[in-house]
């Protein structure tokens, strides 16, 4: 039989897609886990945390100056030198010791941003459903709530003034994709 005659006896089955059956119950278990906040929560740090590692290690690459920024870094045997060596202009190290420091250094960053971005993935994400489930309704109230609190707890250790402004920035950026997000797509003409 011909691909399209496979696919009509599988739709007349009850299977779709790719020869999947939606009351498979490991098919069930994966939806259930989708819908849940805590899934949406965890699938949301790891891709952050991914994204946050891809995004780290091409800034950190990207960077035109030395691995230790400012003049107190600028030898090897400044903060983060690797194999205490004396006090020698980083430029004046030999090329081996050099690429050895660039890497370590873009791994600390890839590392850094990957935490960052995976934090804010999940407890944004985590966040909003909540609000959602609390509220039952699927709105830019959510956005903008979810944003606030997680500015908020992101800039918990800057006071309260660093509180409220990270509450009123995160929640207008979230509205704001999240308003974008949601507007109708334009005609192509």
């Amino acid at each position: 039989m011909s691909g399209l005659g496979d696919l009509g006896a599988n739709a007349a089955a009850g299977v779709t897609g790719a020869g999947h059956d939606p009351n498979d119950p490991n098919v069930k278990a994966m939806q259930a886990m989708m819908e849940s906040c805590f899934g949406k929560s965890a699938i949301s740090g790891v891709m952050g945390f991914g994204m946050g590692g891809l995004f780290g290690l091409f800034m950190a690459s990207m960077s035109y100056d030395t691995p230790f920024h400012g003049a107190a870094g600028a030898t090897a045997g400044g903060p983060g030198a690797a194999g205490g060596l004396a006090s020698k202009p980083y430029t004046e190290l030999p090329m081996r010791q050099q690429i050895k420091i660039g890497f370590k250094d873009m791994g600390n960053r890839a590392w850094s941003s990957a935490r960052n971005f995976g934090k804010v993935g999940a407890l944004y994400s985590g966040i909003e459903c909540g609000v959602e489930g609390f509220r039952a309704k699927n709105d830019l109230t959510n956005s903008m709530a979810a944003g606030c609190l997680t500015g908020g707890v992101l800039a918990r250790t800057g006071g309260p003034t660093a509180v409220a402004g990270g509450c009123a920035a995160f929640a207008a950026f979230s509205t704001a994709i999240d308003a974008y997000m949601r507007s109708p797509p334009k005609e192509d003409i």
